[in-house]
């Protein structure tokens, strides 16, 4: 089967131009830069007029919550939130039920994801106090990297013996991925909290207990940590304007730097004065913080700070986000509106369209080594997503696709709208209409190594 998308802008590798993409069975066959209309021999030819082709979204850091949590979600319902929302590859984090700390529990996510996932898949091994041996038995192949709680985290998944912290930044055979929260320091504030304002401090002051220190101490014990065993290191989430100075001396490298840092959707949108309007919905680990904060991290997208973006999206039921700073749970369903997010950034000139691509696909694909994906290249996964400007939608509860039914973007109009999600060259959303038997692959990694 050979569909031809055309008279469409084209955005890859740093460029925007007017131009068609074939795509023959699962792979990209040729792309064509021109400002007519090209034919070639094909199946199926799709006007794309007015619209922008761009590859398909690297969400790598999402919580689908299967196994163990499906109430809130599973692979199924978010795979499908995904490709609504341009995304056609995720890397899914290994704090479920079981945790994905063992090598049975990361083989039983392959088998669901391979069952279930309506786009491209991939899983993070956690790492432990006490599961260092286990990494030369992963398969650099199959896995993006390991991830690694330095704080907020429950049960045996917080890292916070210095020796297993040593041992996993000198042994790790893959980039780690750190969650950096300084837990002392959110103990002790979240103590003094409640002495001033009761058992659940009102959400508000959830950037006092997770604070800035917090972020900035736990992040710069990570880095003085991959310095010293010279380890590959991907800072989750940043929150602060205080850690993106751990970054400046890893900007302007040639190739990809030993030290980057991730930015998620969140962060770059919400500021502290949002949650007297929306309450717990934008309650996430680490905390949204001040505007400053939010301002810092939106000038490093386009400064060489900011490595990737992606959602940390963490579906919970509406229940669970009831209560304050110690019972509300901490995260939100973003995967489907982070692509209509971030074209609203550049349509307000915080960083260019073609930006908005490297941080979201090229940047993940060459990060984490993935192959075949990422880019529109000849001989490439056609994994594509068409996106339309001046299409304007409001978020409404009807139209979301996460099985916990609620998003703190409720109500908001964007401008932008995903027509088309194309993933291994089949049309998992277009038209406004699903197909769900599509099912995505899993993605390999570090091919030829």
């Amino acid at each position: 089967m050979k569909t031809l998308i055309t008279n469409a802008t084209v955005v890859n590798e740093g460029r925007s131009f007017p131009g068609a993409v074939l795509i023959d069975g699962d792979r990209i066959s040729q792309i064509f830069e021109t400002g007519g209309t090209i034919t070639p021999p094909c199946d199926e030819v799709i006007d794309a007029s007015g619209c922008y082709l761009l590859p398909g979204v690297i969400d790598s850091h999402v919580h689908f919550r299967e196994p163990g949590m499906t109430a809130k979600a599973d692979i199924a319902s978010e795979s499908r939130a995904a490709a609504y929302g341009g995304v056609t590859t995720y890397f899914d984090m290994p704090n479920t039920v079981p945790q994905t700390t063992t090598i049975e529990a990361l083989e039983d996510k392959f088998q669901r994801a391979a069952h279930d996932s309506h786009v491209n898949y991939s899983f993070f091994f956690g790492a432990t106090n006490d599961n260092v041996k286990l990494f030369e038995q992963l398969d650099i192949h199959r896995i993006p990297g390991i991830k690694l709680f330095m704080g907020s985290s429950t049960g045996n998944m917080l890292v916070d013996r210095m020796e297993s912290l040593q041992a996993v930044f000198e042994h790790s055979p893959l980039p780690l991925m750190a969650h950096c929260e300084d837990t002392s320091l959110i103990n002790q504030a979240m103590a003094e909290a409640k002495k001033r304002y009761g058992d659940d401090p009102d959400v508000t002051h959830h950037p006092e207990i997770r604070s800035a220190e917090a972020c900035r101490t736990s992040s710069a014990l990570a880095v003085s940590l991959a310095e010293r065993y010279h380890a590959r290191l991907h800072l989750a989430h940043l929150s602060t304007a205080s850690e993106l100075d751990l970054l400046t001396p890893y900007v302007g490298e040639g190739r990809m730097p030993l030290i980057t840092a991730e930015a998620v959707i969140a962060h770059l949108l919400f500021a502290d004065d949002d949650y007297t309007r929306l309450g717990t919905r934008i309650k996430c680990n680490p905390a949204v913080k001040r505007d400053a904060d939010r301002d810092a991290l939106r000038r490093a997208l386009t400064d060489g700070r900011i490595t990737t973006v992606a959602t940390d999206h963490a579906p919970h039921l509406p229940a669970d986000k009831e209560g304050g700073c110690a019972r509300a749970a901490s995260g939100m369903p973003m995967v489907q509106f982070s692509l209509p997010a971030m074209l609203e950034l550049s349509d307000l000139g915080v960083l260019p369209i073609e930006r908005v691509v490297q941080l979201m696909c090229h940047h993940p694909a060459r990060l984490f080594e993935v192959a075949e994906r990422g880019f529109l290249r000849r001989g490439y996964k056609a994994d594509i997503v068409l996106v339309r400007p001046d299409a304007p939608w409001t978020v409404a509860a009807d139209l979301i696709q996460s099985k916990c039914g609620w998003s703190p973007l409720e109500g908001h109009t964007f401008r932008w709208r995903v027509e088309a999600t194309f993933c291994n060259g089949q049309a998992v959303w277009r038209h406004g209409r699903f197909n769900p038997q599509v099912r995505g692959e899993e993605v390999r990694f570090r091919i030829g190594q």
